[in-house]
């Protein structure tokens, strides 16, 4: 069984069971936080020009929202609008919002085990039955960034493909959601 089976097995269960929240689209907006690595970078300055902030109202773009969880760790954690024009790929806008990402030994470009550096490589995760460190080795099935989309007019849902192959169109939101023993089961907002 491959992790992304076991992955959406455990999101469908969860959908089933009613833990999906009806959401509105494109919520009440929240201000952008820059990574701490990205201040002051010609990179953040560019991923500036090409967000938009949500501020003026609804994101008419795609809303990128990371979200860390029961980690707390902020430096990963921003909300903001990325114009798109059309159909344009989840790791695109990403980068755009200047989200960095890094995936895992066995799907470097599917998958985001660190956003924004986050967890670190010597962060301890606290878990039922102990604490774990993330290794990016594609063996950690029990905590790991999950990736939901929202239509404009409809709710959250586990997203069926990867980063570098999910399409996204204007109005929509993406989230990336650190998830621990599936807590959260899904994204608050």
């Amino acid at each position: 069984m491959t992790l992304t089976t076991i992955r959406t097995a455990a999101a469908s269960s969860l959908a089933a069971a009613g833990l999906l929240l009806a959401l509105a689209a494109c919520s009440a907006p929240a201000t952008t936080q820059a990574s701490p690595a990205a201040s002051g970078s010609a990179s953040s300055a560019s991923a500036s020009a090409s967000a938009s902030s949500t501020a003026a109202g609804p994101c008419a773009g795609v809303k990128v929202i990371v979200d860390s969880g029961a980690l707390k760790q902020s430096a990963a954690d921003t909300s903001t609008c990325v114009s798109v024009d059309g159909p344009t790929v989840a790791s695109a806008v990403l980068s755009k919002a200047d989200v960095k990402i890094e995936g895992t030994a066995k799907y470097p470009t599917s998958f985001a085990c660190r956003v924004n550096g986050v967890p670190a490589a010597d962060f301890d995760i606290k878990r039922k039955g102990g604490t774990a460190r993330e290794a990016c080795d594609d063996k950690n099935t029990v905590s790991y960034w999950a990736l939901w989309v929202k239509p404009a007019a409809g709710t959250w849902a586990y997203a069926q493909e990867g980063l570098d192959s999910l399409n996204l169109n204007p109005g929509e939101s993406l989230e990336l959601l650190y998830t621990v023993d599936n807590e959260p089961a899904a994204p608050a907002a």
